[in-house]
């Protein structure tokens, strides 16, 4: 498949490559697995050997790919010092009989003598291989931090990684310039990996709220030969039948992050998943006082970044969400029944799939909140949820699937994953116009829209004021 979007990463780290011919640069990429890291970084690399957009003012670059390391974390440390000479070997930076002994000899040589930009990928492995690793990279760094050099540290176990350069306790803290994390693909970038999957728009999105924006996934589908399949389709294969390619992804990636002490941050997960999004809820679920979970929750939001905290347009009071939308609907739908998913129950495997227009429906709402902040160019977009004063209990809660603010222009939108007629969209835009009275501030100039899957007499909806927008618009913000 090939490289789509990530320009400004590139951007950044030819200017970076830039910035290293006078003085060494070492930085820090981050971010889950799945997410990119590798192909980006090796997509750089080529553009290193080719002298594309990245030389000292000559027009020339550096003659040859940069030089990748993978840091395997089941290799000692005498075969993956092996393995590295060889590949030093074959880029001309020690000789043919030259002979590397120990790690300290490879990264004296390896940042003393003339060499192209250096990746480290999944550095944080070099903790189980020999950690004494570290700080010898750090009397390396400092004994050649005026000498010119690229050398990028690649990590996708987050908490690990972070702790590497942030901890004041490892021999790496303060030896990054620039360290970043890298996000999922944007929607945008998704459809035009769709194009190439020959997938419909519809289908398309549907996969892009199972899978977020994570590129392997994608090219999962071209692996497995599912180019122009249904998402069902596709969904089944990759996740649903026996055996299926991606049963154990989330397992796998949440065992390396949390390592043996799992167990609390995975019941943390599938609480938020279903709905018990505060403090409260969730030591409810768990059974416990909200006090002795605080730590694991920030740990969750914070070290590993796997939750997120989300603010409403107004008002004080926060909910939690899980980020990684695979993760959310492995931890809504499959964990709790994880026997029956296992052994691939037949009246399970068939709830899931017959549940899936639902779990489209809720994640829709990331879909078309991205859509309209590229299509409209909004600049403070977030839901509003709230209490409705007077009412009785069951009866007093409201929800804004968007509220945006642009200029002296705000707008309140709501998001339907299903085709509306326009009387149903009439009636759609009515009950979201009394919901907007209950907002504690009146909203100046205020719009009111409507995303759907689809929409009939949008045109009539759009000569009378309101904002309407289908999957047919979805490509010309594109």
């Amino acid at each position: 498949m090939r490289f789509v979007d990530r320009s400004a990463e590139l951007k950044e780290l030819q200017e970076l490559g830039n910035l290293s011919r006078k003085k060494l640069f070492v930085i820090a990429l981050f971010g889950l697995r799945r997410v990119g890291k590798t192909r980006l970084l090796l997509e750089f690399l080529r553009i290193v050997g080719s002298g594309q957009g990245f030389s000292d003012g000559s027009g020339q670059g550096y003659g040859k790919d940069g030089l990748y390391f993978f840091v395997n974390k089941n290799k000692t440390s005498a075969d993956l010092l092996n393995e590295f000479q060889e590949i030093m070997r074959i880029n001309g930076i020690v000789g043919k009989l030259e002979k590397l002994n120990s790690w300290d000899e490879f990264f004296e040589i390896l940042m003393t003598r003339k060499a192209p930009p250096v990746v480290f990928d999944e550095f944080q492995n070099f903790s189980f291989v020999d950690p004494a690793i570290f700080g010898i990279m750090q009397k390396y760094i400092d004994l050649n931090e005026n000498r010119p050099g690229l050398i990028i540290l690649s990590g996708s176990l987050i908490g690990l990684i972070k702790n590497l350069f942030r901890s004041s306790k490892e021999p790496l803290y303060g030896r990054i310039k620039r360290g970043s994390k890298l996000e999922p693909l944007s929607f945008s970038s998704c459809l035009e990996l769709g194009k190439e999957l020959k997938l419909s728009k519809e289908d398309l999105i549907k996969i892009y709220c199972i899978f977020g924006g994570y590129p392997k996934y994608f090219v999962a589908i071209e692996d497995f030969g599912l180019q122009t399949k249904k998402a069902e389709e596709i969904l089944n294969s990759l996740l649903f039948v026996r055996n299926a390619p991606l049963e154990d992804e989330v397992n796998s990636i949440l065992s390396q992050e949390f390592g043996g002490r799992s167990g609390v941050y995975y019941s943390i997960l599938e609480a938020i998943a279903n709905g018990n999004n505060t403090s409260s809820l969730i030591a409810s679920t768990l059974n416990t006082r909200p006090t002795s979970i605080t730590r694991q929750i920030k740990e969750l939001k914070d070290y590993f970044e796997l939750i997120e905290f989300e603010m409403p347009f107004e008002g004080k009071r926060g909910i939690y969400k899980v980020k990684h939308p695979l993760m959310h609907y492995w931890f809504s739908e499959i964990y709790k029944n994880y026997s029956d998913y296992v052994s691939r129950k037949y009246e399970f495997v068939e709830k899931l799939k017959g549940n899936l227009n639902t779990v489209y429906g809720k994640a829709f709402e990331e879909v078309a909140k991205e859509f309209l902040i590229k299509e409209l160019d909004l600049k403070e977009a977030k839901r509003q949820w709230g209490k409705i004063q007077g009412k009785k209990k069951g009866e007093n809660v409201y929800e804004i699937d968007l509220i945006a603010k642009k200029g002296k222009e705000s707008f309140a939108f709501e998001f339907k994953w299903s085709e509306l007629t326009d009387k149903e969209a009439i009636n759609t835009l009515s009950e979201l116009e009394k919901k907007t009275s209950h907002l504690y501030k009146k909203l100046p100039n205020l719009k009111l829209g409507l995303v759907a899957k689809k929409i009939r007499g949008k045109e009539k909806l759009r000569k009378r004021g309101f904002l309407a927008f289908d999957l047919e618009d979805f490509k010309q913000s594109i």
